[in-house]
């Protein structure tokens, strides 16, 4: 493989100054991730606004799932609008992109209710993201490789780290739009309308990135292929249906992307699960404690991005794997001791236990919201443990046991709903509840944390940590990516493995760590999933990802 130090000089000059080409690439991201958290801070509203002809808790996880949609066709979106990138050129892929995008964005804030139009509600909001969805699925790859391919030989890796940093001002944008209406609003003015403001807003953040994206030229590195006739005529083919390209594509995503994406969700999405549902701080000091650290830490995407131009990319992105692996599960038992040291104490010193047959219980994870776990004694204890975010260990007991709870010393019994009608089971389930309330009262379980001992300082000390992890996978894999493939095919090869990684293996850990939690009771099983994944990456990584920051990306 060349080097850039051997390659030919381009045949024509860029023409462009860099700054504008990132600032006109990167926007695109800071809508994306504007919108990503944007619709997150906004589900329960949402679900009473569109799913509101079902109840509550099916509406809100019809409102995730609607959430999760836009994710799931990503991937599909890196199909179509990749063929096209590497066809039609950069530039007015991610013209399309954009305006798709930020349209499918904007138009959710004028969607009539549930109450006003009925089930076409519901039924045009999940339209709109996937549109959304499949917009942004040609979006990255088209920003990644707009700069890449116009940054100088030694500084792919720093241009491109500016494209991670639009991810946490996204966030920002969101949460701080969020926060400041509802810190002005009256709640039910906020429900009412309210909620629809930083939608329509949108359309301000739209128009300056399409009129800055219009002052652009196309690629440098394109133009050069276009004008020699090297341009691919089927880059879906050759990107997945040659064994040596589809092998780099697998690679990516197993030995770079997976781990990255499991990385990033950990730093960002799945602490405030822990912080809201498990050590119980209210939702508004959740996010303003995540967006704090990642404010903090966004220069380290560029400092990543910067020495990976110097070190090379995959033993930054390596490091972070392994680390992960090992630091993880002491990490959050830290963050939650820190957030809610009243809970951290009870659980030490009054660990729960629920004491049955197995055969008697339930999965506790209901995504349709039908299952009421009133069935057996078993599901009656461990459905109320799991709504109140309650860490409990199994205890086999003998086939036929009727199930019972312990709690340090305490031992509470579990009615048997064997036999009841329906409203004698409803008054067993709240006589239990009661119960095992003032069971974890007595020992010291805290309704919700206490705000004057939430140790801020250490929790945001500790986020940083998780969010410097997330950097340095991130910060390096735009340039990755952009130098591991051949630019004829480059834009379909890299937006795929990028959207099922991020799209798919990211985006639904968050549901699945729930799922493992409310499996198991163990408030920490999650973990396991962005544990294993980050293993895999590291020994796919270190055995099959090679070296690329001194690649000609002008080279097939």
């Amino acid at each position: 493989m060349a080097t850039d130090a051997e390659a030919l000089p381009p045949g024509e000059s860029k023409g462009q100054n860099d700054t504008l080409v990132i600032t006109a690439s990167s926007l695109g991201t800071v809508f994306e991730w504007y919108d990503f958290y944007l619709y997150g801070l906004l589900a329960s509203v949402l679900s009473a606004k569109f799913f509101s002809g079902v109840n509550e808790t099916t509406g809100f996880i019809l409102a995730l799932m609607a959430f999760a949609a836009g994710f799931a066709v990503r991937p599909f979106g890196a199909l179509v609008f990749g063929r096209v990138g590497d066809i039609v050129g950069r530039k007015n892929t991610f013209l399309v992109t954009m305006a798709i995008m930020g349209l499918s964005t904007f138009a959710v804030g004028f969607l009539p209710s549930y109450d006003s139009i009925g089930i076409a509600a519901p039924i045009i909001l999940m339209a709109l993201r996937l549109l959304q969805g499949l917009a942004i699925g040609g979006e990255y790859g088209g920003a990644a490789v707009y700069i890449a391919e116009h940054a100088p030989p030694g500084k792919r890796g720093f241009y491109t780290s500016f494209i991670q940093t639009t991810a946490m001002i996204g966030l920002i944008l969101a949460s701080g739009f969020v926060v400041g209406l509802r810190s002005v609003m009256d709640a039910d003015t906020f429900a009412e309308w309210g909620w629809r403001l930083p939608f329509i807003f949108s359309i301000v953040l739209l128009g300056i990135t399409l009129w800055i994206r219009l002052q652009l030229e196309e690629s440098p590195v394109f133009q050069r292929m276009k004008a020699s006739g090297a341009t691919s005529k089927a880059p879906l083919r050759e990107a997945f249906g040659e064994w040596k390209n589809l092998k780099l594509v697998l690679i990516a995503l197993f030995g770079a992307v997976a781990g990255q994406a499991v990385i990033g969700f950990a730093a960002h999405l799945y602490p405030l699960f822990y912080l809201e549902k498990i050590a119980r701080i209210d939702g508004a000091t959740a996010n303003m404690l995540v967006a704090t650290a990642l404010l903090i830490i966004i220069p380290s995407f560029v400092f990543f991005g910067w020495l990976s131009d110097k070190i090379g990319r995959k033993p930054i992105m390596m490091a972070a794997c392994i680390i992960a692996v090992f630091a993880y599960f002491p990490a959050y038992k830290a963050l939650v001791t820190a957030a809610n040291p009243a809970m951290a104490a009870a659980v030490e010193s009054a660990p729960v236990q629920v004491i049955a047959h197995g055969s008697e219980c339930s999965f506790q994870f209901d995504p349709i919201g039908k299952n009421t776990f009133d069935r057996t004694s078993c599901d009656i204890a461990k459905s109320y443990l799991a709504k109140n975010g309650i860490n409990y260990a199994n205890i086999d007991a003998p086939a036929g046991t009727i199930a019972s709870v312990r709690i340090g010393d305490q031992i509470l019994p579990v009615p048997d709903p064997a036999g009841l009608d329906a409203p004698a089971r409803a008054a067993a389930v709240a006589s239990f509840g009661a119960a095992a309330k003032a069971g974890l009262d007595a020992a010291g379980y805290p309704d919700k944390a206490d705000p004057a001992r939430v140790n801020k300082t250490r929790v945001i000390l500790i986020l940083c940590f998780f969010g410097l992890l997330a950097t340095m996978v991130y910060g390096p894999l735009a340039a990755l990516l952009v130098e591991l493939f051949p630019a004829r095919i480059r834009y379909s090869s890299l937006s795929l493995p990028y959207h099922i990684g991020n799209g798919w293996i990211g985006g639904f850990m968050p549901t699945i760590g729930f799922a493992m939690v409310a499996a198991t009771g163990n408030i920490y099983q999650g973990l396991w999933y962005a544990v294993v994944i980050a293993a895999v990456t590291a020994v796919v990584g270190i055995l099959f990802l090679p070296e690329t920051y001194k690649r000609n990306i002008e080279a097939d």
